[in-house]
């Protein structure tokens, strides 16, 4: 009986580990491509509700770009993310 108890901790021990690591899989991604995301959100928000949602698709493409572009120089800093507000 302690045997099978001990199987069913390390079941879940193991599922709590995969999980934990999917969601930091999740937030490191969503910092890299969080304004991407955010704007193709609302495109597809806009869409949804009839109204046009070109400009938010725009605004996600050109982030997208500027994600890739400053990810390929290497030369981000913790100064970089201040003071910016859209």
């Amino acid at each position: 009986m302690k045997t099978k108890m001990k199987q069913l901790g390390q079941g879940m021990t193991e599922y709590i580990i995969i999980v934990a690591l999917i969601a930091i899989a999740a937030i490191a991604v969503y910092g890299f491509f969080g304004d991407t995301i955010r704007g193709q959100v609302g495109a597809m928000t806009a869409e949804l509700s009839g109204q046009d949602g070109g400009d938010a698709l725009e605004r996600a493409k050109t982030a997208g770009t500027e994600a890739i572009t400053e990810d390929a120089s290497g030369s981000k800093t913790l100064g970089d993310y201040t003071g910016q507000t859209k």
